[in-house]
């Protein structure tokens, strides 16, 4: 038996009972109560569960569009029914004519059935209209909620989801796993100044934790996991009653006034170890907010808006789906049309974040001005799809007596290959390049319709840690070579031309459904020894004659540039992609320590910072490079930094960039 509030009625007028019986049957019940008379029952609807072995719902709600229900089952999976207002079958106590207080079900003619049950079949027994089999794991939904015209599922797997409606299909749009422990999640409340409140049992206490805090605002032994129970707070006190042993318990205090002053608040709990642009909102009334996504070791990717004005990070948004540190991010345009409710003067982007556990998530951002909002900015985040290389190791049987091939691998470097989706590759396929930590280089194939994440590609050249990778589009007369260059830990950086493997690809995965044996990258075109040790930063600019600038850093202080020509061969005897060196820049002790950022800005202008805390801007020249300027920055352990240019009113152009590490800093104007 489940209670929800009735759709269009007042609250305690009528309210909607939800019965399961045998063969996975719910009905649909209207109750409506009266002091003084007995109920009033009508059967509303009839509805189907899908077969499981624990087959019955545990909570519902409907809809505030109307003519829609959404439950949650035993079976921890969300289904959608049809419902409507019609009067269905109704049946009213004898004795509320003749002024008696019998109880609903005592007519003449029907036993002890109820009327309205024994003449249910004359309703159809609906089927669901969507259905997420297993959303919540096999521990069953423990609420389901509907609010901002989203809604929140809550599950005892630890987490809770954000869906929304689209026509009549249920669609996940993310999954939060709010806190560490808290595997058995009872409940969503929103609270008047914008607080998601996390209700549930973390071990054998009862928690309520805060989402904008990132905290735990109460908690109260109980003994925990309690299936009867009751919250209620306000500004002066809180009440938590449970059932234990058949007795009623109460906790009962007063609110203590709160002595802690946030001063600043944190972006993340740890180290940040990587940072990407996405753009600029312009919002009215207010400066134009510059769109950041900060990955850290604290296993959070964030979304954060920094406004020129104040110089405050404003967080929009966390991402919690990765199980270790978040090491790398890379964008990419979706390959659909944004959000209709977004209109076309926001952000619209993939997101890629990977690290620790071997694991890649991928998301659709949508970043758009609401001056209602604290922020100014509204942000909406779409789970697209998910990639984990041991997932296939956890379906094993036994597997604690084998021996797991490096468990530790981590994703060190992303890039997203350009230009996949010309005319000789039609599909709407996305493809991804990652430098591992196990010595591969990897390429996985997303589809961004399914929402599949797909290994297509490897190769262990390297055989040590790669730690950086830059994919670039070569086209010449027509044609396109997607390239690629990798760095490792013993100072080596290779070339490849992956256009073979992207086709190759692009068919097999077509031909077997989006599943397919990953291909070999095959060797390098080229591999240049440019450093001693460890390449901790990479990038490439194409120049105006359609050569390439490769400029990395290295853990030696170094900073090595490389200009490259691609050649592409003719007929069969010189079919391929040829790369020759034409000029080699080596500039040794740039910095006094590791090398973790580098840009080129023009091709005779690099940017270059380092953990030496000192930014860097060098003049390329045929005599080598010449230091034009140093600004000392306040971040330190330097992570990354990424740049971007702005065009001035009097059309100069000026270089922006933000560094991260045990911080967060932009520089304004460097250039």
């Amino acid at each position: 038996l489940g209670w929800a509030p009735c759709p269009g009625q007042p609250p305690g007028a009528t309210t909607a009972l939800l019965a399961s019986g045998p063969d996975g049957e719910m009905l649909w019940l209207d109750v409506t109560h009266r002091p003084g008379q007995a109920p009033w029952v009508r059967l509303m609807g009839r509805y189907l569960l899908p077969p499981c072995k624990q087959r019955w719902h545990t909570c519902a709600a409907f809809l505030p569009q109307g003519g829609l229900l959404v439950c949650g089952d035993r079976r921890g999976s969300l289904l959608l029914f049809p419902c409507s207002s019609s009067p269905g079958w109704a049946v009213e106590s004898a004795g509320i004519a003749d002024g008696s207080t019998s109880p609903v079900g005592e007519d003449t003619g029907s036993g002890s059935e109820p009327f309205c049950l024994s003449h249910k079949g004359a309703l159809p027994l609906e089927a669901p209209l969507s259905m997420l089999f297993g959303l919540h794991g096999k521990m069953g939904v423990t609420s389901v909620t509907c609010y901002g015209g989203y809604i929140y599922s809550t599950g005892r797997d630890g987490c809770f989801h954000q869906l929304r409606l689209q026509g009549q299909q249920l669609e996940v749009l993310r999954k939060h796993r709010p806190c560490k422990g808290l595997q058995w999640i009872e409940e969503l409340r929103f609270t008047p100044d914008g607080d998601l409140l996390v209700l549930g049992f973390h071990a054998d206490n009862f928690v309520v934790w805060s989402s904008r805090t990132g905290e735990n605002l109460h908690c109260i032994p109980c003994g925990g996991g309690h299936r009867s129970w009751s919250y209620c707070s306000n500004a002066s006190a809180e009440a938590f009653a449970f059932v234990k042993c058949g007795d009623v318990m109460l906790y009962h205090c007063e609110a203590e006034p709160c002595e802690q002053q946030v001063l600043l608040e944190s972006l993340h709990g740890r180290e940040i170890t990587c940072v990407r642009r996405l753009g600029v909102v312009e919002v009215p009334g207010h400066a134009t907010l510059n769109i950041f996504v900060t990955g850290s070791e604290d296993t959070t990717a964030c979304v954060l808006a920094l406004s020129k004005r104040s110089r405050a990070a404003m967080p929009l948004t966390r991402l919690s789906d990765h199980i270790s540190s978040v090491r790398a991010l890379a964008l990419a345009s979706p390959a659909g049309p944004g959000d209709e409710g977004f209109g076309d003067e926001g952000l619209c982007t993939l997101l890629f974040s990977a690290g620790g556990r071997a694991q890649i998530e991928c998301y659709r951002l949508l970043c758009a001005g609401d001056p209602a909002s604290e922020s100014a900015v509204a942000c909406q985040v779409i789970h697209v799809a998910s990639h984990r290389l041991d997932k296939h190791w956890e379906r094993k049987k036994n597997r604690h007596k084998l021996v797991k091939m490096d468990p530790e691998t981590r994703y060190m470097s992303l890039s997203v290959v350009p230009g996949t989706s010309s005319e000789q590759l039609p599909a709407p396929w996305k493809f991804l390049a990652a430098a591992c930590s196990d010595g591969s280089v990897r390429v996985f194939g997303l589809l961004e319709a399914a929402r599949k994440l797909v290994l297509v590609a490897e190769s262990f050249h390297h055989q040590r840690c790669v730690l950086k990778v830059e994919a670039f589009l070569h086209t010449w007369a027509g044609e396109r070579r997607h390239l690629l260059c990798s760095a490792a830990t013993d100072g080596s950086v290779a070339f490849w031309d992956i256009t073979s493997p992207i086709t190759d690809a692009t068919d097999a995965l077509h031909q077997a459904e989006g599943e397919i044996q990953p291909l070999a990258l095959g060797t390098p075109l080229l591999t240049i020894m440019a450093h001693s040790c460890g390449v901790n930063s990479l990038h490439i600019r194409e120049t105006p004659e359609g050569q390439y600038l490769v400029a990395s850093g290295s853990d030696d202080g170094s900073i090595h540039i490389c200009l490259l020509e691609v050649a592409l061969g003719r007929g069969e005897a010189m079919a391929g992609t040829c790369l020759r060196v034409l000029e080699r820049v080596a500039r040794p002790c740039a910095h006094a320590a590791h090398v973790t950022g580098i840009r080129v800005l023009r091709p005779d202008l690099l940017l270059s910072a380092s953990v030496d805390q000192r930014l860097t801007l060098w003049r390329r020249g045929p005599g080598g490079l010449d230091a034009l300027s140093t600004t000392f920055f306040h971040v330190p352990d330097l992570a990354e930094l990424d740049c971007w240019e702005v065009a001035e009113a009097g059309g100069e152009l000026r270089y922006y960039c933000v560094l991260c590490g045990q911080g967060l800093e932009m520089l304004h104007s460097i250039a």
